[in-house]
């Protein structure tokens, strides 16, 4: 028996409108004949394709016959367009850094030959003339940073000083070479010290370094003798720079003001620098902290012997004036001249030893006796500057150890080198006193608050 077929299970659309099957065979033949078609494809494109040139043809091939398209009808094989990229593309080797110090005895051809780097490339720059300055002032320490490939230099890279740096670079006609700027940053720092022993030992309490301790004396040692003045309960404020580079810090700068508290006498110092670039320290109303002489001409450990008219001179066994200040120091400690002048003597005098004189203005002669030795650019005639090296001390003559004796004579008379009244230095030029007094009132300022809440410090803390 036979049931007529439900229409529910019956193709809702006319038999003649379906689309023929696609047959299994052609499939099959496509993907096997694309593979090796592909193949051929990516070489072609690897062998001919230039930059700018329109992509290739696809390929295109008919059907064949028996299957569910046309015979005559065209099947295009479409390939997707994914660039070829070599991994050294994406990731090419990187250079080789290398960092060459100068040491003793080094030269650059000597390290370029230790490294294998090439000689032809330290030749080429050896010509240029910013490299060339820069090669004949090597000197031990001296850093260059090496980028090169397999031993060819890329480029090169050494500081000069702290604000510039030579560069050297290879490109497509050659090397060159620049300075190029390493800027900086100051920054300013205020600081405070309550001395109970020495000033070096509240600095570093304070947190300050040897540079700023020791510019802090240097500042103030023509009115404090910072080995026989300080007093316990001196104290001192000081605004100074810091230097900073890239955001780390590299060093302590100079001093911009500072003020010095001593057994009750009060010290002021600004830094004023004029349009030639000198730099000097002044006092708020524009006279020099400096004076024509330094008190102790050297860095002493203690005073041997000090001014004595009748003093007994501890070889001869005599009563003998000691018409100078002795002072104890280690062997090869610098002399420095204790004010501007001209060397009138360098030589052995009687039981002076090695000695120097040296005549000042105002008709001031000081006299520094027992060197170990000079310097040999200092000579009769020479003019020298206050604070610079004239000799060593040492125990020449008649001296039981090694100690500078240090003279002073006005008009010809001794005069006790500690106590006698030093002229002053000259005062700030007029050309520029209306400029220093306008920059000075600032800085008081900022030093007077910073006192202010050191001292509300102190007295809440004492409470």
């Amino acid at each position: 028996m036979h049931r007529p077929v439900s229409p529910l299970l019956h193709d809702y659309k006319p038999t003649a409108e379906k689309k023929a099957k696609k047959s299994k065979a052609l499939q099959w033949f496509v993907v096997g004949l694309g593979i090796p078609l592909a193949g051929l494809a990516l070489v072609s494109t690897l062998n001919t394709t230039t930059p700018g040139a329109p992509p290739p043809q696809q390929p295109i091939m008919t059907a064949p016959a028996g299957s569910d398209y046309a015979a005559d009808e065209p099947v295009e094989l479409i390939f997707a367009e994914t660039p070829l990229v070599l991994a050294d593309a994406i990731n090419p080797p990187p250079h080789q850094k290398l960092n060459l110090t100068i040491r003793r005895g080094d030269t650059l051809d000597k390290l370029f030959r230790q490294h294998d780097l090439d000689l032809g490339h330290l030749s080429a720059i050896s010509r240029l003339d910013e490299a060339r300055k820069r090669f004949r002032r090597l000197k031990p320490g001296d850093e260059f940073l090496i980028t090169h490939d397999q031993g060819d230099l890329v480029s090169m890279y050494s500081n000069l000083d702290l604000t510039s740096a030579l560069k050297i670079e290879r490109g497509e006609s050659g090397f060159t070479a620049e300075v190029i700027e390493r800027p900086i940053e100051k920054r300013k720092r205020l600081a405070y010290g309550s001395i109970e022993s020495s000033l070096f030992e509240s600095a570093a309490a304070a947190g300050l370094s040897d540079r700023v301790i020791m510019n802090i004396a240097g500042i103030f040692a023509w009115d404090v003798d910072f080995v026989l003045d300080i007093r316990s309960g001196d104290n001192y404020y000081v605004q100074y720079e810091e230097i900073w580079q890239d955001g780390k810090f590299v060093k302590d700068g100079e001093i911009i003001a500072a003020e010095f508290n001593n057994n009750g006498r009060s010290y002021q110092a600004i830094r004023f620098i004029d349009d030639s670039g000198h730099a000097d320290y002044f006092t708020p109303d524009g006279l020099s902290v400096r004076k024509a002489f330094i008190r102790a001409p050297v860095d002493f450990t203690r005073i041997s012997s000090n001014f004595n008219p009748r003093r007994k001179h501890p070889i001869l066994n005599t009563i003998r004036a000691h018409r100078g200040v002795d002072y104890a120091a280690p062997r090869g400690t610098p002399i420095r001249a204790a004010g501007d002048g001209k060397v009138i003597h360098r030589g052995t005098k009687n039981g002076y030893g090695n000695t120097v004189i040296v005549q000042h203005g105002g008709n001031i002669t000081t006299l520094y006796a027992h060197m170990s030795r000079f310097v040999g650019k200092v000579r009769v005639g020479t003019r020298v500057r206050q604070g610079q090296t004239i000799g060593y001390v040492g125990s020449t003559g008649l001296a039981t150890a090694n100690h500078l004796h240090y003279e002073y004579r006005l008009n010809g008379v001794h005069r006790n080198p500690r106590t006698v009244s030093l002229p002053q230095a000259d005062p700030i030029d007029d050309q520029y006193r209306q400029q220093f007094l306008s920059a000075v009132e600032p800085i008081l300022q900022e030093l007077e608050k910073f006192k202010n809440t050191q001292l509300a410090s102190v007295a809440y803390s004492n409470k």
